[in-house]
């Protein structure tokens, strides 16, 4: 399973890490101001420090402040940031019940809460994960694979891959909607098969899809989107998945990034209209 090095971030998360080192209604609980300061060093978001800016905050308003800048300017340090400041929480034993540096049970569901709405398992000792599919019920699964889709959508390389799974995002979903519609779907099956299966499941043109004279104007981006995926299936690390880079060396970071984000786009296109045709049975 893939290391993590960084970990989701958007309002909701930059709110719940911001309270999780609130003491302010309590006694003074590690992590300090200093050790806090010291993981904007090593995320590179020192600059946006209200410290920096001459001003005395507490420590949530203060991790606030950088999380809420990082979003809007540097959103990878951000996720960085936030998986810097939980690891180091967990490791003063923040999510101890016994410890002097608890956080408490409220913050702890909150951050569970946060992290569940992408796609992650935060279990109570403070270990984090990505979902496992498998051990999802329908609707949770539902839920994972757009969160997984909206972070790939934002070029979030990790949501490329699907870790303990062995599928990619786009495969992960292709399977998902099958499962849906179909009750069971073929494990065996090549990429474009088995994309070209979903695809017809939700009544979505396919470049194997006859044109008709008076169809949908939608038809023609639905056939463009599946070729888009089957192209973008080509460009992956076949060797590496699961174990670093998605895509060949051979393709650019900026060609990686559009492929990434096309990846997210497409299906969160799928699962939006398996949803809408749930919700219409």
């Amino acid at each position: 399973m893939t290391r993590l090095t960084k970990l989701p971030l958007n309002d909701a998360i930059a709110i719940a890490i911001a309270k999780m080192v609130d003491d302010s209604q309590t006694e003074t609980r590690s992590p300090s101001h200093y050790d806090i300061e010291q993981e904007f060093v090593r995320a590179g978001l020192s600059k946006a420090d209200p410290k920096h800016m001459g001003k005395t905050v507490g420590k949530s308003k203060r991790v606030r402040t950088v999380l809420t800048w990082a979003i809007d300017n540097n959103f990878e340090a951000g996720e960085k940031l936030v998986y810097l400041l939980l690891t180091t929480v967990q490791s003063v034993g923040g999510f101890r019940e016994d410890s002097p540096n608890y956080i408490g049970a409220e913050s702890i569901k909150n951050l569970i809460a946060a992290f569940r709405n992408e796609g992650y398992f935060l279990a109570k000792d403070g270990t984090i994960n990505k979902s496992v599919l498998e051990n999802l019920n329908s609707v949770e699964q539902h839920e994972a694979l757009l969160a997984y889709a909206k972070r790939a959508v934002k070029g979030s390389d990790d949501a490329a891959l699907l870790v303990g799974t062995g599928k990619d995002l786009m495969e992960a979903v292709a399977a998902f909607v099958i499962q849906q519609k179909w009750g069971t779907y073929p494990s065996q099956s090549n990429f474009p098969m088995l994309l070209g299966q979903a695809f017809t499941c939700l009544d979505l043109a396919t470049p194997q899809t006859q044109q008709q004279p008076n169809e949908k104007a939608q038809a023609r981006m639905e056939r463009a989107l599946f070729e888009l995926a089957c192209s973008i299936n080509k460009l992956r690390n076949k060797e590496g998945t699961g174990h670093g880079r998605p895509f060949l060396s051979t393709i650019s970071e900026s060609e990686a990034r559009v492929a990434i984000e096309s990846i997210g786009l497409i299906a969160e296109y799928l699962l939006s209209k398996l949803n809408n045709r749930e919700s219409k049975q």
